[in-house]
């Protein structure tokens, strides 16, 4: 795997130099500080791989990564960064980037994108995917009544049938304590300020609660 390192600070291609010269069946071919020069030696070496940093003194990684796919579309690229924001995460796959490699991952993460981006896949480190997917996730969560468990779904349909939380006890044979602990708890979590919201919630949701 012949690789072309891109990044403007002298110690961090040396280091990366280092680590990747370490690993076997894998070449740094050249080293470049600026977009130009990665355009000359790319179009130059012809590598496999190119490790591109975001953040170089005269073009942006993001916008160098589409002149570099076009002048070598069978060259994968990986980006590095000292950052994990999304948006530019978002941008640089859109952008054809083959990876995406935060700079302060383990050098395991480094050889792991190198391998997957040959292999013709896509590798996000940890922090950006997990970025990547919290919002997915957080749309895929039950709100509202449907996000009490069902044991508060149950105290809230007796509550909203007229029960009092000593009725409620004795009927599901828990504590009145536990009884109100759950309704504490319910109107923290459907944001109730009063005893008699919860109350008034729990008759609108009966059809769901049922």
């Amino acid at each position: 795997m012949r690789v072309l390192i891109v990044d403007d600070h002298t110690l961090v291609r040396a280091g990366i130099g280092r680590l990747l010269q370490a690993l076997p069946d894998v070449d740094v071919v050249a080293e470049a500080c600026n977009a130009q020069q990665a355009l000359d030696l790319a179009a130059i070496h012809r590598p496999d791989l190119i490790l591109l940093d975001l953040s170089l003194p005269d073009r942006s990684g993001l916008d160098l990564l589409p002149l570099l796919r076009e002048s070598l579309p069978q060259t994968r690229v990986v980006i590095m960064s000292m950052h994990n924001d999304p948006t530019q995460v978002r941008v640089a796959l859109d952008r054809g980037c083959a990876g995406f490699v935060v700079k302060e991952a383990a050098p395991m993460e480094l050889e792991l994108a190198l391998r997957a981006a040959a292999d013709g896949q896509v590798f996000l480190s940890p922090q950006v995917s997990s970025k990547m997917l919290a919002p997915m996730l957080n749309s895929q969560r039950p709100t509202g009544v449907a996000a009490l468990s069902p044991r508060q779904r149950e105290i809230l349909r007796q509550l909203g049938s007229g029960m009092s939380s000593k009725e409620i006890a004795a009927q599901l044979g828990i504590s009145v304590k536990t009884v109100e602990t759950h309704r504490a708890r319910m109107m923290e979590s459907l944001g109730c300020r009063r005893a008699n919201d919860l109350l008034l919630l729990a008759a609108r949701h009966q059809n769901e609660l049922a």
